[in-house]
C-alpha cells in the first residue's frame, strides 16, 4: 500500500511537471509582490552616428531599447501638488521647491503634510530612477529636454545667473555611497534629470566644508520598490521575481562595443532560452546593490549571487571590475547618436589631476561612445576626468513573467 502511494505520488508531481510552462517557472514559495519596472520611453532607433528606422531581426543594431516596449510611464495628476506614477504604485511631490541640505531632507519629509497624508520620505536611488526617461536630449552642460515628464513634474535648470551650469541641478536620493569619492568625500547618490546621469555628490564641498544643498523629490506608497527576489536557477541563470526579469549570471569575460553587444546578447542561447537581450538602463540598474562597493566590499556593487569578471584599472591596478553596457542610447553632445548609457558596478572612475579616482561611486550611471579603436581606449573626459572605456561587459536579460 505505502509503496503504490509513493507510486502515485510521484505520478502526480510528474504530470504537474510536464503541464508547466518552462519558460516561466517561478517558485511557489517566492510570491511575486515586487515592482514593475518603468520603461525608458525610447521609441526611436539608431545606430553608432544617426536615426535608423527600425532593424529587422537579421540586421545589425536589432535588440536597442525600442525593439522591446514594456510598462510603458503612465502619470495622474493628484490636483493637490501630487502625482501618481501608475506603474510602480509610487506618488510623488510634483514641486520640490528649493535646493536643501541632505538632512533637511528628511526633516521636511518627517513634517510634510502635502496632500493629506504624512508618510512622505526621501526616494532611494532606485525610487527616484523610476522617474527617468531617456528621450531627455542635453549638450554638454546645455539643457535640451528634460529626462523627465515635465507635464507632470516640475524640474529647473541650473542658475547661470550665479554661476551655475545649466545641469548644476541634481536630484539627490536617501542613497549614500558606502565608500568614498574623491578619496575622502562623503557621497550620496542622486539622479541628473537635466543631463541624464546618476552620480555620487558630495555632501559637502570640498574646499570648504559647507554642506552641499540639492533639490529632493519627496515620495511615499509601494516601500517594496527596489528590493531584489533572487533565486539562482542552477542553470547559469538568476531570476529577479520582484521584477520578472531572468539574468545571465556571469558575463563571457569579453569586452565590446555597442554593436557587438547587441547581437550578442540577441544570439545568446542559455539555459535552454533563446530570447536573451541587452536590458535598457532601468532594467540593469534594478539590479545594483548600493550596499556593496569594491571599498568596503571587495566586490562589484550586485549581489554575490552574479559573477562579475575582474579587471585592471587603466593604469593596470588589478580589483576593478567592468561597466556594462545597456541597449539605451543616450543622447548628449553635437551628434547626440553616439554614445550608450552604462551601468559602472565597479568604481566610477575618472582622472582628476594626474590621480585616477572614484570620481562618481559602484553603482553610477554614464555613458561612452558605441564605438571605437580598441588601440584608442581607455580616454578621459569631462571635469571629473570620467574614464572612457568603450569595449565594455554585457549581462543579458530576458522577461519570465509580467508583475
Amino acid at each position: 500500500m505505502k509503496k503504490l502511494l509513493y507510486l502515485l505520488c510521484g505520478l502526480l508531481l510528474f504530470t504537474i511537471a510536464c503541464n508547466k510552462d518552462d519558460d516561466d517557472i517561478i517558485p511557489e514559495d517566492n510570491s511575486v509582490t515586487g515592482y514593475k519596472i518603468v520603461d525608458t520611453g525610447v521609441n526611436e532607433f539608431y545606430n553608432n552616428t544617426s536615426v535608423i528606422s527600425e532593424p529587422s531581426s537579421s540586421q545589425a543594431f536589432y535588440g536597442q531599447d525600442a525593439t522591446y516596449s514594456s510598462n510603458q510611464p503612465n502619470y495622474t495628476n493628484n490636483g493637490n501638488g501630487t502625482i501618481n506614477d501608475n506603474i510602480t504604485g509610487l506618488i510623488w511631490e510634483q514641486d520640490m521647491g528649493d535646493k536643501i541640505t541632505f538632512d533637511e531632507a528628511f526633516i521636511k519629509a518627517g513634517n510634510s503634510t502635502l496632500g493629506g497624508y504624512t508618510d512622505w520620505r526621501v526616494p532611494t536611488i532606485k525610487e527616484l530612477y523610476s522617474l527617468i526617461l531617456f528621450t531627455g536630449k542635453v549638450q554638454g552642460e546645455n539643457s535640451i529636454e528634460m529626462f523627465i515628464n515635465t507635464n507632470y513634474f516640475n524640474q529647473l535648470i541650473g542658475d547661470v545667473s550665479i554661476g551655475e551650469r545649466e545641469i548644476d541641478a541634481q536630484t539627490w536620493s536617501s542613497t549614500e555611497y558606502v565608500g568614498l569619492t574623491m578619496n575622502a568625500d562623503e557621497t550620496v547618490f542622486g539622479v541628473n534629470f537635466v543631463d541624464g546621469r546618476i552620480k555620487g555628490y558630495p555632501k559637502f564641498k570640498p574646499a570648504s566644508g559647507v554642506t552641499n544643498k540639492m533639490y529632493f523629490r519627496m515620495v511615499r506608497g509601494n516601500t517594496e520598490y527596489g528590493e531584489n527576489n533572487y533565486v539562482d536557477n542552477g542553470d547559469g541563470t538568476i531570476s529577479d521575481l520582484a521584477t520578472g526579469l531572468m539574468w545571465q549570471k556571469a558575463d563571457d569575460e569579453i569586452s565590446k562595443d555597442w554593436e557587438d553587444a547587441l547581437e550578442y546578447s540577441e544570439n545568446l542561447e542559455l539555459a535552454s532560452f533563446n530570447d536573451w537581450r541587452l536590458p535598457n538602463a532601468k532594467e540593469l540598474q534594478s539590479i545594483v546593490d548600493y550596499s556593496r562597493s569594491p571599498q568596503t566590499t571587495n566586490s562589484p556593487a550586485i549581489s554575490p549571487m552574479f559573477e562579475t569578471t575582474e579587471i585592471n584599472d587603466p593604469e593596470g591596478n588589478p580589483g576593478h571590475y567592468p561597466f556594462f553596457w545597456t541597449g539605451t542610447t543616450h543622447l548628449d553632445g553635437i551628434n547626440p547618436y553616439t554614445g550608450a548609457v552604462y551601468i559602472a558596478f565597479g568604481e566610477g572612475l575618472g582622472q582628476m589631476n594626474g590621480n585616477l579616482l572614484d570620481v562618481h561611486g559602484a553603482g553610477c550611471q554614464r555613458s561612452d561612445p558605441k564605438s571605437g579603436d580598441i588601440n584608442d581606449y581607455p580616454q578621459y573626459i569631462g571635469p571629473q576626468g570620467d574614464v572612457r572605456y568603450v569595449y565594455n561587459f554585457v549581462r543579458a536579460v530576458r522577461t519570465i513573467s509580467d508583475i
